[in-house]
């Protein structure tokens, strides 16, 4: 079943739309949300993808947008994907594209929370979070509602992402290193560049670190680091790296970054250490966990 006619975020350029005409992407092009109408059918030929079949009831539209995904060119830098040759269905991402995780869902229809089916967790929902949709980067749980413009480079900025991932870049198991390490690629990810080079926010300025420590999450010994980043454009915001080891299959340490905008739009700071709070092996709503609990002190 293909995705029918429509704007998607564009493959080549997440932070715009651009026109999919059933088959195969054409060259109109709008910022989200931006006034037009249909646009005309581009001819078919070569630039025709392939589509995907989708199967989950009612999910059609919805997992068709949220596969945004920037192409690399073959130079190893260049964004691909502005020619008809390397049109793709919004539906299915090219190969070698990061795919978005299908993972953020409902279990047995809880509507406040959102299970990471891949590290067996549950993300407790909060008031004002709500599950990944419109979103082109990988791995996001949930969202704050709604969006805003950015305000340095344009594009669509969200208020607060949650993203969960296993690590396996490498062999290091340590939570406490494995946070301390990655904290500044969450922070440039978040605030300086995003995926297609542009600067939403002005880029980074000066970073300081707000508290790190060890922290029980879901019945493991985890650790976290928070930053609060200053940006040359807006209030900045506040990123933080929490690494715990998985319950599920081999234990790998799971990765679970937090991006809050600072200033009065921002979600609430203390929005992080509920959501740590409630994280839950997925079907153990018992075990919780929290800043210091059920661990000693590190050494």
């Amino acid at each position: 079943m293909t995705p029918p006619p429509g704007w998607y975020p564009d493959p080549s350029a997440p932070h715009l739309e651009r026109w999919w005409d059933g088959a195969a992407w054409t060259e109109h092009r709008r910022a989200p949300g931006a006034p037009g109408g249909p646009v005309p059918a581009a001819p078919g030929g070569a630039g025709r993808a392939r589509a995907v079949a989708l199967t989950a009831a009612g999910a059609v539209l919805a997992a068709a947008v949220v596969t945004g995904a920037v192409l690399l060119g073959e130079d190893g830098g260049a964004a691909a994907g502005t020619g008809p040759e390397a049109a793709t269905s919004p539906a299915a991402p090219a190969s070698g594209a990061p795919a978005p995780s299908p993972t953020a869902s409902a279990p047995s229809g809880d509507p406040a929370v959102v299970e990471d089916q891949l590290n067996g967790v549950t993300f407790p929902l909060l008031d004002g979070w709500v599950r990944p949709q419109h979103v082109a980067q990988d791995d996001v749980v949930m969202t704050t509602d709604g969006t805003y413009d950015c305000p340095a480079d344009g594009g669509v900025c969200r208020h607060g992402l949650v993203i969960s991932r296993t690590v396996t870049e490498n062999d290091e198991t340590s939570p406490e290193a494995l946070a301390e390490a990655d904290i500044s690629d969450a922070a440039d990810e978040a605030y300086d560049r995003d995926a297609v080079g542009a600067r939403p926010y002005g880029g980074i300025e000066s970073h300081r670190l707000v508290k790190s420590g060890p922290v029980a999450v879901a019945g493991r010994a985890g650790y976290f680091v928070r930053w609060r980043v200053t940006t040359a454009e807006g209030p900045g915001g506040y990123v933080q790296s929490l690494v715990f080891p998985s319950s599920v299959g081999t234990g790998a340490p799971v990765l679970v970054r937090y991006v809050f905008d600072a200033g009065e739009d921002g979600p609430p700071l203390s929005d992080m250490d509920r959501i740590t709070e409630g994280i839950r092996p997925a079907g153990d709503a018992a075990t919780g966990g929290g800043v210091g609990s059920s661990i000693g002190p590190s050494d």
